[in-house]
């Protein structure tokens, strides 16, 4: 449900919800209060307009009492004198408190008025037209005056008034009021509870989730999670809130593994370091202290000296290469290489160097003869040097080594495989053999050169082609390196 929908259910719930039920709950209670009203105050017909104006309600009480004196002073005037007959009306209209007095020429002929109430008996009013007046008088108790004009039999002047005390209607009009005013505010306050639980439940308790997840964030902690607990604006800043936290702490665990492949690059680095240079070391006191007392020994080792010189050399040229392509700074001199020309090439320089130290290298390809790639040459170069190097420094010693360069052409790329017989690499071990500094050998034994950046620098070089490098191997049998790179088209621009 979107923000807009829950603020206009809000909206609902808050105002014209309570206003509908508050309008429904004041005619209900109006009704029931003008019923009450009707029966204690013998009303002939009650309306919404009495609670409105309490004076109209007046003019409607003692109904009955009086369409019966109308009648009366119409068709038998002289009844109005009979005492019992008095008595027993105003015995009727004091349970609606209400009093009966009646004059003849101004003068009172009956009272019914109670002496505890002050009423007035001596206002005389003249007749006008025959019409009934009707009085409010403001006095220390209010009092309503319903007077009825008539003419006796004798054509003296006869009047009939009906006092109401006012005190006691208006406490029940206000008491009405009261429960619809009352009432009106207990809805109100019901539905601006109900609107403000449901806005803080859908609002602002996703926005305090929020608020404590930055305050993890802040404080480095990045192990918990934010639910998307609502389908609206809010649910999307917590799905955006959640990517971010899951990036930020890829992005910390990646630097902490950073740091740590560095102090383990620095301590193996270390490691290859040391043992040329303590060689270097023993050989020099030798000739210092004159172990080597013949030309032949001194020639000895002055070479050992100068090849421990060139593998630390070469060792440090790779963790300089290394560092380069890790921080980007490589040039890269991309051009269209011939495939076949370009490992012919290769081949030529390599199968020479391989020859001498025994090994059979093959080369096959299958590609057409025109097929051109986006290479760097050099760093291509560098790339299957450094896959050879590994299989001439890993080849079995039960047999000769023997290393097959195969090339297959496929739709968009072309794939090289180089192959050995070499000792393999455990199943296990195969997804780090490209990580830095890694070495199948646990003991480091650098015996057999190399710095263990080889493959991370091809796997480096191959992905700043736009290429794959992987790697298939048995244990025992031997290691196929696989990698592939685009194929040049026309129109198509290498980046």
């Amino acid at each position: 449900m979107k923000l807009l929908t829950r603020i206009k259910i809000s909206y609902f719930l808050a105002f014209i919800c309570p206003v509908v039920l508050i309008l429904a709950t004041v005619v209900g209670v109006m009704k029931m209060g003008l019923n009450s009203m009707e029966q204690k105050y013998d009303l002939d017909q009650s309306s919404y307009e009495m609670i409105l104006d309490p004076m109209s309600m007046l003019g409607h009480m003692t109904a009955s009492t009086v369409e019966e004196l109308e009648q009366v002073t119409k068709e038998d005037p002289d009844k109005l004198l009979d005492q019992v007959y008095l008595k027993k009306l105003n015995e009727r209209l004091s349970n609606h408190s209400s009093y009966l007095l009646v004059k003849k020429d101004w003068q009172n002929i009956y009272s019914g008025l109670p002496k505890e109430g002050n009423y007035k008996d001596d206002l005389n009013y003249s007749p006008k037209d025959g019409k009934d007046e009707s009085l409010y008088v403001m006095d220390e108790q209010p009092y309503h005056i319903q007077q009825t004009n008539f003419t006796f039999s004798d054509g003296s002047v006869g009047q009939v008034l009906i006092y109401t005390n006012v005190a006691q209607i208006v406490p029940q009009i206000k008491k009405l009021v009261a429960q619809i005013i009352i009432t009106s505010l207990l809805i109100l306050f019901a539905g601006s509870f109900i609107a403000m639980f449901w806005l803080y439940k859908s609002i602002v308790h996703p926005l305090n989730k929020l608020k404590t997840a930055a305050e993890n964030i802040k404080d480095g902690n990045l192990n918990f999670s934010v639910a998307a607990e609502t389908d609206d604006e809010i649910g999307e800043v917590c799905v955006a809130f959640e990517e971010m936290r899951l990036k930020l702490k890829g992005q910390i665990e990646r630097n902490i593994q950073y740091e740590k492949e560095s102090k383990e690059l620095i301590s193996n680095i270390s490691h290859d370091l040391k043992t040329p240079m303590t060689a270097i070391k023993g050989y020099i006191e030798g000739i210092m202290d004159g172990v080597a007392d013949t030309e032949e020994k001194r020639n000895r080792y002055i070479r050992t000296i100068y090849n421990k010189v060139n593998d630390m050399n070469s060792l440090i040229e790779e963790l300089f290469l290394y560092a380069k392509l890790d921080s980007n700074s490589v040039t890269y001199s991309f051009a269209k290489v011939n495939v076949d020309a370009y490992f012919q090439d290769c081949v030529e320089e390599i199968s020479l160097d391989l020859e001498s130290q025994g090994v059979d290298f093959g080369y096959f390809n299958y590609a057409d003869r025109d097929t051109v790639i986006i290479a760097d040459p050099e760093q291509l170069k560098r790339v299957v040097n450094n896959i050879i190097g590994n299989s001439v420094k890993y080849a079995s010693p039960d047999r000769k080594l023997m290393i097959s360069l195969r090339i297959m052409e496929e739709s968009e790329f072309v794939k090289i495989e180089i192959e050995d017989n070499g000792k393999g690499i455990a199943r296990n071990e195969v997804p780090l053999i490209f990580d830095r500094c890694y070495r199948t050998d646990a003991s480091r034994n650098s015996s057999k050169g190399g710095s263990g950046l080889g493959l991370s620098i091809a796997k480096k070089i191959i992905e700043e082609h736009g290429g794959k490098i992987w790697a298939v191997s048995t244990e025992g049998v031997g290691t196929t390196m696989c990698f592939v790179l685009r194929k040049y088209k026309e129109n198509n621009v290498y980046e």
